[in-house]
Parts: structure tokens; sequence; C-alpha cells
């Protein structure tokens, strides 16, 4: 088994910054891609980030590519989402997930799941 705990959350001013962790333990090797999702009330859990085990193949939603930035430290099992330029509609609980097929943007193809973290970002 694997499991994700995601930390880094919090209160933010629109235009400001996060860092979100997501460390990892158990069955690591197991996994191949590593991806952030976040879920607002009311709206389906949406894909926002992506990265393979070699952290040199990534993927974007559309709406955070520029601001955020997805990176994995093999050596710690932990994957990291860099959120600058954070906006009202950023405001969601993210997830981390863990997967051990290639990118895919769709949560049900994720194996893992941490608990969640929530972000807000206050305008």
């Amino acid at each position: 088994q694997v499991q994700l705990v995601e930390s880094g959350g919090g209160l933010v001013q629109a235009g400001g910054s996060l860092r979100l962790s997501c460390a990892s333990s158990g069955r690591t090797f197991s996994i191949y891609t590593m991806g952030w999702f976040r879920q607002a009330p009311g709206k389906e859990r949406e894909f926002v980030a992506a990265t393979h085990f070699n952290g040199r193949t990534t993927s974007y939603a559309d709406s955070v590519k520029g601001r955020f930035t997805i990176s994995r430290d093999n050596a710690k099992n932990t994957v990291y989402l860099q959120m600058n330029s954070l906006k009202p509609e950023d405001t969601a609980v993210y997830y981390c997930a863990g997967r051990r097929l290639t990118i895919t943007q769709a949560p049900a193809g994720y194996d893992y799941w941490g608990q969640g973290t929530q972000v807000t970002v206050s305008s």
C-alpha cells in the first residue's frame, strides 16, 4: 500500500503564493505518476498538474499554466506544487494522487489519494 499526506495549505491573499507538499510512504516504488487535483464546494474534482517519476514529463490544466509548477524529490518521496499569482477561483481542497501508469487527467485513473489540504484565496 501507499500512503500520501499533503501539507502546506492555508489562507492567502490574491496574488500571493503557497507551496503544497505531498509526502509518500509505503510501496512508493510502484508510483510512476504523481498528480495534484482540487475540488471546490459543489464542484467535481478537477485535474491541476501531474509529473512522471523522472520529473521531466509534466502536464498542467490550462487554468494554472504559467502560475503553478509541479516538481518531485524522489530521494524524499515528496512531490510539490508551487502556486504563484493565486486567484480566488483557486480556492479548493487540494489532493495529492499517485498512479502506477503514465499521466492521465482523469481522477478515476489514480490509485492512491491523500486526505487533502485546504487552500483559500481571499480577494
